[in-house]
């Protein structure tokens, strides 16, 4: 054994010794022949595959997006393997503190019945050069290096890789925390750290558990979100953009936008609530869409307050006459006084345009308290594709309020709620303002109780207003109708001196 040990560093050492030569006395295009020859032959005696993936690249050295998918998806599924980890703060995560391999580790993955090797490595720097430097050498540069058998190589190249690229991302996007944009004026939109949209973090609690409307009708939208969630493939078969459009209508109060932070938490989307007033034109519009993320929700609430879009079609030819007869002068000081000049055309593109293709899996949503005054055009299928009605409580959004704010299930003052319910026209916002409690102290039946003086104070005042409206109703009629005396009206008869 003894004898062996010495054979060994004996060898190791000529290794070394020609290895010096070699760098020393060796022209730089000899070496680098050299290294390629002997590259070639250990590739015929070595059977494995190595790839790496930098940390950066590029001519600006920007971070690598396939880097980051395989960090966040080997911290999710192999770094529990790892024996040394790090852990590293990420922003805008659910998680802000994530672990992931430590530099010179390395765990195991299987694909398919396939062992791979991942290692997190890092390239050595030369503290030499730094050596009389103020500053502290730089880190070396991070990489992962993936290993795995050559006869798995298509396997890998072709499958795996698109993989562990796609579930880094999908673990990316689930970890994210949701953001609530709005849309800043053109005027600050360039210089240092300017955007098109600002944003604070979506928190909204609003679920369709939570949300005060009919079992069925709740059931139908969440069939519709899963399937446009899942319908990427379908959607590109039949030749149409991946977005969808909502149709949210009823009278304030009803929920509208309970509905959209519902369906954001649901889908796990992104919510841009996009204000059309600080829009100035139809070229701003299109750039905002540009700038907004997939997986996001598009809203316009009150569309039919924001910009002047309804019936413009068929009020033209109206103002078509009236601008001719104003004052050239006038009319260029009306234009230019207009805060938003985005016309229905515009929108529609933004809606259902070229341009609405860029990005994927979108929603769009529009509310209105009064869907009659919106342009055919604008909530037409293709473009609105779903329209939801938010109608007034009726007994079984009334019972998911109940549970809501008093956690009760049933109560024997129900069935009489119910009736109130039925001939009376009142908003979910309503009612859970009057069953939410007032103090600490506050029985759950004194809030049943509050309600149904409520309700029953509405049903009153109802049939008052009915029965004023009949009355002058009646009294109306004689005056409008001329009673006919043999042939003459009243006023024949009174003309001539004949009265009955």
């Amino acid at each position: 054994m003894g004898e062996l040990w010495t054979q060994m560093g004996s060898l190791m050492a000529t290794i070394m010794f020609v290895y010096a030569m070699v760098e020393r006395f060796f022209p730089a295009a000899l070496r680098d022949t050299l290294q390629i020859h002997t590259q070639k032959l250990v590739n015929l005696l070595y059977p494995y595959v190595q790839i790496s993936f930098p940390e950066f690249s590029g001519e600006r050295l920007k971070r690598s997006e396939a880097y980051t998918a395989i960090q966040t998806y080997l911290s999710q599924n192999s770094s529990q393997l790892a024996k040394r980890l790090k852990a590293e703060v990420v922003k805008d995560s659910q998680n802000p503190l994530v672990l992931s391999m430590d530099d010179d580790e390395e765990v195991t993955d299987e694909f398919q019945g396939v062992k791979l090797w991942w290692a997190a490595s890092k390239t050595a720097t030369n503290a030499h050069a730094y050596s009389f430097s103020y500053y502290s050498p730089p880190d070396g540069k991070r990489y992962f290096k993936l290993t795995f058998h050559k006869k798995h190589r298509d396997l890998i190249t072709v499958s795996y890789i698109k993989h562990v690229l796609e579930e880094g991302k999908e673990i990316a996007l689930r970890n994210r925390q949701r953001k609530l944009y709005t849309n800043n004026p053109s005027s600050g939109w360039y210089g240092y750290k300017q955007s098109k949209w600002s944003h604070i973090i979506f928190e909204h609690p609003a679920t369709f558990e939570t949300l005060a409307m009919e079992h069925r009708k709740k059931e139908e939208i969440i069939n519709d979100l899963l399937k446009f969630r899942n319908g990427k493939d379908y959607y590109a078969k039949i030749g149409k953009a991946w977005k969808r459009g909502y149709l949210l209508y009823g009278p304030p109060g009803t929920g509208k936008s309970t509905m959209i932070a519902a369906m954001a938490n649901f889908m796990n989307y992104d919510v841009y609530d996009l204000e059309l007033t600080a829009v100035k034109d139809n070229t701003e519009l299109r750039k905002l869409l540009i700038e907004t993320s997939s997986k996001a929700i598009i809203v316009v609430e009150d569309i039919d307050c924001s910009l002047d879009l309804t019936g413009q079609r068929n009020m033209r030819k109206e103002r078509g006459e009236e601008e001719e007869l104003k004052d050239p002068s006038k009319k260029d000081e009306e234009e230019s006084n207009k805060s938003s000049k985005v016309t229905l055309s515009g929108l529609l593109n933004f809606i259902d345009g070229i341009w609405s293709a860029c990005g994927g899996e979108r929603i769009i949503i529009f509310t209105t308290n009064f869907v009659d005054k919106l342009d055919p055009a604008l909530i037409r299928t293709g473009r609105m594709d779903k329209h939801i009605e938010l109608s007034y409580c009726r007994f079984e959004a009334f019972k998911v309020l109940a549970k809501n704010y008093l956690d009760l299930d049933s109560h024997h003052l129900f069935t009489r709620i119910a009736n109130l319910l039925d001939v009376t026209n009142v908003t979910p916002a309503d009612v859970a303002e009057i069953l939410m409690p007032k103090c600490v102290n506050e029985h759950i039946q004194t809030c049943l109780l509050n309600l149904i003086q409520a309700l029953e104070k509405k049903v009153a005042e109802e049939e008052e207003e009915e029965s004023g409206l009949n009355g002058e109703k009646d009294k109306e009629e004689p005056t409008q109708q001329e009673k006919k005396i043999n042939g003459h009206t009243v006023e024949d008869v009174k003309g001539n001196g004949f009265i009955l």
